[in-house]
């Protein structure tokens, strides 16, 4: 007897009846009457020429006829919903984009144009990880980093992304900052730093301010952090040009007196140089390439 389309309504019940023990909770967990569930499995008794419950007071109870085709059924749909499963985890993971960067660049860079690429590809998915660390690129790794660097990572490709350049700002109600007129009395104020390679010596050197005593109150491993603190009145950070104008805007912070200095290290898009990239890490790869031109 072929198993024909029309028969796969009358089994699913079954099967979920099967398990139950129970028209009611089958027909819950299949958005159906009970009524409904039972006129299923009659149908399947009747075209199969067999009884699959016996019917009692209590309940339903399976027959050997009923319990060889719930074992059946059972491991057949099963097999079908994994199936389903592995295909539509594959569909997501085909529009998902992982993404490894900077805390400091998500929050102040990132994020801010987001909504921007999700207008525009509104069925790709994003997954951002913000790791100090350069995150491996294995098969189960990101697909896409944006990192701050010299723009050269072995087996790895880069496309530049933006130049970055180092001033002083400030919190607008730190004691002293609104007196400031000139780089060398920046020197006065508690300086913030963070881990980045070009630091306060370098900048106060290309200020022209040589001779002078600095000392770096506090220090943040995070960018982010050197810059909150700076909002919040501790005193003066280096902050990079790309990341600092949510700030600025905001009023949060304000830019002191001196040069915008050079970096050393730029914004760069990476990825494996042994890998090519997916459909939609590569929309979003041109995508960003496009928005740094704006």
């Amino acid at each position: 007897m072929a198993l024909r389309a029309d028969w796969l309504p009358a089994l699913a019940a079954f099967e979920a009846a099967a398990r139950h023990q129970n028209f009611a909770h089958a027909a819950e967990e299949l958005h159906l009457t009970a009524s409904a569930v039972s006129h299923h499995v009659r149908k399947l008794e009747s075209r199969l020429g067999v009884s699959l419950f016996q019917r009692h007071a209590r309940g339903v109870a399976l027959t050997a006829q009923g319990r060889q085709l719930a074992d059946a059924a059972g491991t057949a749909l099963a097999d079908v919903d994994g199936v389903l499963r592995s295909l539509r985890l594959a569909r997501d993971e085909r529009d998902r984009v992982r993404i490894t960067t900077l805390h400091s660049l998500a929050y102040t860079w990132l994020l801010p144009r987001l909504p921007e690429f999700t207008r525009e590809h509104p069925h790709i998915q994003l997954s951002v990880d913000t790791e100090i660390a350069l995150t491996r690129f294995d098969d189960g790794g990101p697909d896409l980093g944006i990192r701050h660097g010299a723009g050269h990572w072995p087996g790895l490709t880069a496309h530049l992304l933006m130049d970055d350049a180092l001033f002083p700002v400030t919190s607008p109600h730190t004691a002293g900052a609104q007196a400031i007129v000139e780089p060398a009395q920046i020197a006065e104020l508690p300086l913030i730093a963070d881990h980045a390679r070009q630091g306060w010596h370098d900048w106060f050197r290309a200020a022209g301010v040589h001779g002078r005593k600095l000392e770096e109150r506090y220090t943040f491993s995070d960018t982010t952090d050197a810059l909150m603190a700076a909002a919040h009145g501790l005193g003066a950070a280096l902050a990079r040009e790309q990341i600092v104008v949510p700030y600025l805007r905001s009023g949060q912070l304000m830019r002191l007196p001196g040069p915008k200095m050079a970096a050393r290290w730029a914004y760069y898009a990476i990825y494996p140089a042994h890998r090519r990239l997916r459909p939609a890490a590569r929309t979003f790869l041109e995508w960003l390439l496009a928005v740094q031109k704006d």
